[in-house]
C-alpha cells in the first residue's frame, strides 16, 4: 500500500516542535512518506526526527502540489500567501493548518477530535480538504466543559483571555525570557540584600520597563511585567483578532 506523501512546514516553532515530538512518540513517521519544507533554510538538514532528508523551499508550488497532505504550523502569513496559489494550481490534497486564518471559512473544519470526531469523519466523506486547529484556550475550555454542555447543565458562559507568548511563536517566547533576565539583572544586587526596600527594587524594575533598554524586536513592547492589550491585527469591529477570537 502506497504511503501518503505528507509535507511539514514550520516544524521548528512552539506548535511544530510539540507536533514533531508527539508524532515521533506515536511512531507516525513510519506510516507516511514525509517531506520537510522551510521558508528560511532551504537545502538544510531535516529535523532530527527524520534525519537524512533535505529541506525544500516552502514556496515551491510544484513541490507542494505533489503531496497528498500538507501540515503547516508556519502561521497566517504563510497560509494567505501559499494556499490560494496552490489551490489555483489544481492542488486537491489535504491542508492541515494550526493558524487561525481559515477557522471561519465555510470550506474548513476546526479539528478537536475528542469532541467533534463525527464532524471530521463526515467532512472527509463529503470532500472537505481544509482541517484547522482551533484557538488553544477555547479548545481546552471545550474539552473541560463538553460533558456539562452535553447534559445541558450550562446556560451561559463568557470567556476572556490574553494571548500567551507561546501563541506568538518560539522567537517571542525567547524574547520574553530575555526580557525577564534583563529585569532580574537590573536589580540583582539589590535583591541580594534582604534589607533593601522592595519598593525601591520595584521602582528600578519599572524604570527599566519604561526605558528603551529591553529587547522588543518581536513584541514591539515589553511583555515581561506587562499584558499587551493590542495583539495580532485589527478586525472590522475595532477589536484585534485575538480579542475577537
Amino acid at each position: 500500500m502506497r504511503k501518503l506523501k505528507v509535507g511539514f512546514v514550520g516544524y521548528r516553532g512552539m506548535v511544530g516542535t510539540v507536533l514533531m515530538e508527539q508524532m515521533q512518540l506515536n511512531n507516525d513517521f513510519s506510516k507516511i512518506a514525509p517531506k520537510f519544507f522551510s521558508t528560511s533554510n532551504v537545502g538544510g538538514d531535516s529535523p532530527s526526527v527524520m534525519p537524512g532528508l533535505k529541506l525544500i523551499d516552502a514556496y515551491d508550488i510544484e513541490q507542494l502540489a505533489n503531496l497528498d497532505c500538507i501540515v503547516t504550523t508556519q502561521g497566517s502569513d504563510y497560509t494567505n500567501k501559499v494556499l490560494p496559489t496552490l489551490r489555483a494550481a489544481g492542488y486537491t490534497g489535504y491542508w492541515l493548518d494550526a493558524s487561525s486564518t481559515l477557522r471561519m471559512d465555510k470550506d474548513s473544519i476546526i479539528v478537536l477530535d475528542p469532541l467533534n470526531r463525527h464532524v471530521i469523519d463526515n467532512g472527509l466523506k463529503v470532500g472537505i480538504k481544509n482541517y484547522i486547529g482551533g484557538n488553544c484556550t477555547v479548545s481546552l475550555m471545550l474539552m473541560g466543559l463538553a460533558g456539562l454542555f452535553k447534559e445541558n447543565l450550562i446556560e451561559w458562559i463568557s470567556s476572556m483571555t490574553y494571548q500567551a507568548a507561546s501563541g506568538a511563536g518560539a522567537n517571542n517566547m525567547r524574547e520574553l525570557l530575555i526580557q525577564s533576565g534583563q529585569m532580574y539583572n537590573s536589580v540583582a544586587e539589590l535583591l541580594s540584600n534582604n534589607e533593601n526596600n522592595i519598593l525601591a527594587i520595584d521602582r528600578e524594575v519599572n524604570k527599566l520597563l519604561k526605558s528603551t533598554t529591553l529587547q522588543v524586536k518581536e513584541f514591539g513592547y515589553a511583555l515581561a511585567g506587562n499584558v499587551l492589550p493590542w495583539i495580532d491585527t485589527s478586525v472590522d469591529n475595532g477589536q484585534t483578532r485575538e480579542e475577537w477570537k
